[in-house]
């Protein structure tokens, strides 16, 4: 890589740190709130959330009819997702200990707390436990996937890539034939 990209791939890495201190300074109250893994709340605001709260029947009757015939087939879903779930954390207990990757810590990446608010009814607990799962999978699987790369294949594509996973910038420059074999295994053991 050249040094302005190293630069400003460095100022990016700047500025995401300063992201995440803000948004952690915003949701310090509800981290301080959080007990036993379940948020507590004052008692007012306890109170106007339970009146918040959408009574299931109503919430049923009220449903958009394309809702209703589509759930079937999202909640089906949870069958590979939790297949894919099983096979990523198997293969990287194998396979990462092998090529001396460092594992991904699952926990990081399945934060599942959103069917503790009040204001849900028991209906849109279990969907938010269930996107909150299906995203948690996603996440860590690419991440995992990300490292395999990193070790396997770590090269660009020569086309733009949407939403590349956190490993990428790393990565070699397409057709860099050179550095890539002089700094491949190097690229291999960087996992900060």
């Amino acid at each position: 890589m050249n040094d302005k990209f190293e630069e400003r791939l460095s100022h990016i890495r700047e500025l995401e740190k300063e992201l995440e201190q803000e948004l952690a300074a915003k949701s310090r109250l509800m981290a301080e709130n959080f007990q036993k893994r379940k948020l507590t709340f004052e008692e007012a605001i306890r109170e106007g959330h339970e009146k918040l709260k959408l009574p299931l029947g109503k919430y049923i009757l009220n449903a958009k009819i394309r809702n209703t015939l589509s759930a079937p087939f999202i909640y089906v879903m949870i069958v590979p997702l939790t297949i894919m779930d099983l096979s990523v954390f198997t293969y990287q207990h194998i396979c990462f200990r092998l090529y001396r990757i460092p594992i991904v810590k699952r926990k990081e990446y399945f934060i599942i707390d959103r069917q503790h608010l009040l204001y849900l009814n028991i209906l849109e607990k279990l969907n938010c436990v269930y996107c909150g799962y299906g995203n948690a999978v996603a996440a860590y699987t690419k991440e995992v996937i990300g490292r395999t790369e990193q070790y396997w294949c770590p090269i660009k594509h020569a086309s733009h890539v949407k939403d590349p996973h956190s490993r990428y910038y790393k990565f070699f420059e397409y057709g860099c034939a050179e550095d890539y074999r002089e700094n491949l295994e190097a690229i291999k053991q960087d996992y900060k």
